[in-house]
């Protein structure tokens, strides 16, 4: 079932936070924390998954199975990421369907050509905007709980310019997706003019190193967001450290001070072995 709280807070105009996660370590992690939210990039569980860039590779079935387990072992609100639905409108019934059975709160689906690009990557097409207007049509007549939100994102800004992605915003709000999403804007200035001209939620791709300026919580609700993800944190930060601490053990043979890790016993923790134990111990030992 999708969590009331995401919908609850946007009726009454709180912000939400959400943190990238790409596999049951990420998102493990993440869950221990406060984040009101967490978003599974499709970049990132692509790539840690199959190890190709996002560009309309993965499946439904690949993306379907991973989503199902991290919401089955977390506890925190989950938006996911739909890529363009996975097809045409038959499919775009389906993938509410499952995403929905699997228990995610919010589904974010883009208005692009197949097959997709990262949003913050150049070579983007788009589909007509009637196109997008009726498979948000579908979507919504396609889930069974109005608790779980559906996300319209358009990647018009980068090839169409800022006025068409508004157009298309606007159009996919009156269509009545509950949460609108303008890709990559590339300055403040065109974040705040998508806010006046677009009823409603709004959400925040802040992408370390992408085409949008990178703003705080505090910042993006001044200027009227409410939903911001931070699909790279995750991913990039688990490179660096991967990066880092394989080269150390190379150099050096073992793994010296100068590489920080997780404990071993926290691990253990974070993973679940003291419920494993506490079987044996009831019925093995």
């Amino acid at each position: 079932m999708p969590n009331k709280a995401m919908k609850s807070t946007l009726d009454d105009g709180g912000f939400i936070l959400a943190p990238g996660v790409f596999d049951l370590i990420s998102a493990k992690i993440a869950d221990k924390m406060d984040f009101p939210a967490l978003y599974i990039t499709g970049y990132g569980t692509v790539a840690s998954y199959l190890g190709v860039p996002d560009a309309g590779i993965a499946t439904y079935r690949d993306m379907i199975e991973r989503i199902s387990q991290i919401v089955k072992m977390t506890n925190t609100p989950v938006i996911a990421d739909a890529d363009t639905g996975y097809g045409g409108l038959l499919n775009v019934r389906e993938t509410v369907r499952g995403y929905e059975a699997a228990g995610v709160t919010a589904m974010q689906m883009e208005d692009q050509e197949f097959p997709k690009r990262c949003g913050h990557t150049l070579g983007r097409r788009v589909v007509p905007m009637e196109d997008m207007v009726r498979k948000l049509e579908v979507a919504l007549d396609s889930r069974k709980n109005d608790d779980f939100l559906l996300i319209a994102r358009t990647d018009s800004r980068t090839s169409l310019g800022l006025d068409e992605a508004i157009k298309r915003g606007r159009a996919y709000q009156q269509a009545g997706a509950d949460v609108i999403f303008v890709e990559s804007p590339e300055s403040e200035d065109e974040m705040k003019r998508v806010r006046d001209e677009i009823d409603g939620p709004l959400f925040a791709n802040m992408v370390n190193g992408g085409r949008t300026p990178l703003l705080s919580a505090e910042k993006l609700t001044a200027l009227g967001y409410q939903i911001a993800i931070h699909p790279a944190v995750g991913f990039l930060a688990i490179g660096h450290a991967l990066n880092h601490a394989y080269a150390d053990l190379l150099q050096y043979g073992e793994t010296t001070k100068e590489v920080p890790l997780y404990s071993f016993d926290e691990f253990n923790k974070l993973i679940g072995f003291e419920d494993i134990w506490e079987f044996e111990k009831k019925f093995i030992s």
